[in-house]
């Protein structure tokens, strides 16, 4: 029984062509349970040993995905209650490479409560997957679990951070200075009270204020500005630049894959195209990520800010603008991995996740010379294998 049992914690990977997310050439993998046990040129098991191989001749390992900013109960509603956009299932997830996401709240605290979003997030990680959350919505004053921003931290083991907080936007609650600057002070101490990111994921609309209301917390306390990562700001040329401005002073951007889908008179570039123009700038890549923005609405408003029309975002977005700055725009794959593997687990404070190495959480993407999905790995899981979905959510529809 012991010797069965030690098989069936064991899977090798062989001869993959490993970007961890730095290259590290052909090499073995060797997973141990939820972890990463070995990575060596050669691992050579005995023949006796009923183990679990994978073939990854030809093919490209990476670090699972991080998406740092995803609607798992759905999101949107700004056109009324059918507009709500459906909660992620888990194959929405791991059929785009994503072994972790971090679930918010956006437009609508009160139809979706951080309870719900807890327990969402806890039924992910039931079906295989990893997923953290940020506590409120576009809403300050934020409307927390425990009556508290530093409590809901330190307290709450799933809750990383604040957000999806919402500034420069006809859907904010327009917080003043004051306001902000003791959100990001609380969200600081309770990060630093229980060794979590403590960060505020911060929405920016289209207004021309951009980034000034944070520009004016950073400028007028002590707060550093790695303690906010600012998302969708790839919405117009003008807040981009505003916010490679704030990366290359220290601060976190986040680009928004799932934008593409919107009107492209609109949307000035790929995420890809933009990625490389903030490098052209000297923009200090591990201030930069990618995120879908998943299960989000994209809604379309008029002049008089009427909602009159709605597109949901995918999170397999991240996997097509991982393609499209490789095999396009002619990034290396060692920097654009990091958009989406190490950087947001390094800046989130997610320890074993976003690289590959001995010990590390064993979440894994083997993919094709191309760059399509062909495995997926979570927490040592095989979630897909030779392209075939083998793990489905609870509810869903296997096919």
């Amino acid at each position: 029984m012991e010797y069965e049992n030690l098989c069936e914690t064991l899977l090798l990977i062989k001869n993959a062509t490993i970007y961890a997310p730095q290259f590290l050439g052909v090499k073995d993998v060797l997973i141990t349970g939820e972890k990463i046990g070995l990575i060596s040129e050669n691992i050579d098991l005995s023949a006796s040993l009923k183990i679990k191989t994978i073939n990854g001749a030809g093919k490209i390992l990476t670090p699972g995905f991080i998406d740092n900013h995803v609607h798992i109960l759905g999101g949107g509603g700004e056109g009324g209650f059918k507009t709500r956009t459906p909660e992620i299932v888990l194959t929405d997830t791991t059929r785009a490479g994503v072994t972790t996401v971090v679930g918010c709240l956006g437009t609508d605290g009160v139809t979706r409560t951080m309870t719900n979003l807890i327990a969402k997030a806890r039924g992910l990680e039931e079906e295989g997957i990893s997923a953290f959350v940020y506590t409120g919505s576009y809403e300050i004053p934020v409307r927390t679990v425990t009556g508290s921003i530093v409590e809901d931290i330190v307290l709450i083991d799933k809750i990383i951070g604040v957000g999806e907080i919402a500034i420069s936007d006809h859907r904010s609650s327009h917080p003043t200075f004051e306001q902000l600057a003791k959100l990001a002070s609380d969200a600081r101490l309770g990060g630093m009270l229980s060794g979590k990111a403590g960060i505020i994921n911060v929405h920016i609309g289209d207004s021309d204020r951009k980034l000034g209301l944070i520009e004016n917390v950073i400028e007028n306390t002590e707060i550093p500005p790695n303690q906010f990562l600012v998302t969708h700001v790839n919405r117009s040329r003008p807040l981009f630049l505003s916010a490679v401005d704030f990366a290359q002073r220290g601060g976190l951007m986040d680009l928004t894959t799932g934008r593409e889908k919107r009107n492209q008179d609109e949307i000035p570039g790929s995420c890809a195209q933009f990625l490389k123009e903030a490098l052209e700038k000297d923009t200090p890549i591990q201030n930069i990520s990618f995120s879908s923005d998943g299960q989000g609405s994209l809604p379309i408003f008029d002049n008089n800010g009427n909602c009159t029309g709605l597109e949901v975002s995918g999170v397999d977005s991240i996997l097509h603008e991982l393609k499209l700055a490789i095999t396009e725009v002619g990034l290396s794959p060692e920097i654009v991995l990091q958009t989406i593997t190490s950087n947001p687990a390094r800046n989130l404070k997610l320890k074993n996740k976003g690289i590959i190495a001995a010990g590390k959480d064993a979440d894994l993407v083997l993919l094709n010379a191309d760059w399509e999905i062909d495995t997926v790995i979570a927490r040592g899981k095989l979630m897909i294998e030779n392209h075939k979905i083998l793990t489905y959510g609870t509810f869903e529809e296997q096919r």
